[in-house]
């Protein structure tokens, strides 16, 4: 028997998320009603995630709602906020039992393990889409920007990028990488780990941010045109796992870290005088970041390899183009 929307509401996500004592209404009336912590300034984003655009309809249903919440995560990560409240506004084919009791599993495990609520949202018929929005908050005036950075500013990104790359070539049927290697590389692609613990500490250190989704290149552009300086990123400093060198090769690896989207990463920039600080307090092998570039005078992004500048025409992911 069809679930109506109310029955699939209750069923699968009434309960879906963390439990909040600062939600004083949840799923299940007109709106929410949360409460803001005192000093605290609303942080809020919102991405839409469509089947055969955003992932393929291969994805397991338990990844979608991982993914769907993840690249939230990301964007307020890259503003040192604290995640809190998520609202889903789900569109389906269909309402099959087993495809939503798996979504709403993937996307409540990650939702419990950054305490955030799922408040309410809404759900209809139709092709598969995603949408979450996530609420969070930040101390007043910490809120990490895209304008902040200066010239001489260290350039630094998290993780490895060009895993997710490859992981959705290798589920696209694009790519073949060894046995040993394309179990992670998927797996980069189907469960984004969202650097929100990262985010928040580099209030206190970065002077500019952004989530890296479009491809590192593009979203490094980013951040230099809104702070109005140039950068140079050096090819030979970008950090690459060794299951996306062993499907690629160490070359095209880099490219692909530098042009590849869904990587879900923080680039950051630090001023100089405080980089001993930054690496006291945040060692870079614990948390999972590395230097590969600077800020400039020079308007532009340049790639430099052994003091030559590499052509690179790929700036990122762009949705209407």
């Amino acid at each position: 028997m069809a679930l109506s929307e109310s029955e699939l509401i209750k069923r699968f996500f009434r309960n879906c998320g963390a439990q909040r004592r600062d939600v004083a209404l949840g799923v299940g009336d007109d709106a929410a009603v949360v409460e803001c912590p005192p000093g605290m300034q609303l942080v809020a984003t919102t991405d839409t995630l469509v089947a055969g655009v955003h992932f393929p309809l291969s994805v397991p249903a338990a990844a979608v709602g991982h993914r769907a919440l993840a690249v939230n995560l990301s964007d307020l990560a890259a503003m040192g906020a604290r995640p809190a409240w998520a609202l889903l506004a789900l569109t389906l084919p269909e309402a099959g039992e087993q495809w939503l009791t798996e979504f709403a599993a993937g996307l409540g495990a990650l939702a419990r393990a950054h305490d955030v609520a799922l408040v309410g949202g809404d759900t209809t018929r139709g092709p598969l889409t995603v949408t979450v929005q996530l609420l969070g908050h930040v101390p007043r005036g910490r809120a990490l920007t895209r304008t902040d950075g200066r010239p001489g500013d260290a350039l630094f990104v998290s993780g490895s990028p060009g895993d997710a790359g490859a992981g959705l070539a290798i589920e696209q049927g694009r790519l073949t990488a060894p046995a040993d290697a394309a179990p992670y590389l998927r797996e980069r692609f189907l469960l984004p780990t969202p650097r929100v613990a990262l985010g928040e500490r580099l209030r206190d250190y970065a002077r500019a941010c952004i989530d890296v989704s479009d491809g590192l290149l593009g979203d490094a552009g980013k951040l230099a045109s809104a702070s109005g300086v140039g950068l140079e990123i050096s090819f030979a400093d970008l950090p690459v796992s060794r299951p996306l060198i062993a499907a690629l090769g160490p070359d095209a690896a880099r490219e692909l870290a530098l042009t590849a989207g869904d990587d879900y990463e923080l680039l950051f920039a630090v001023d100089p005088a405080r980089l001993a600080e930054l690496e006291r307090e945040l060692p870079q092998a614990r948390w999972n970041y590395r230097q590969i570039g600077v800020l400039r005078e020079a308007p532009g992004a340049v790639v430099t390899r052994d003091g030559t500048v590499m052509e690179f025409s790929h700036s990122g992911y762009q949705h209407f183009l």
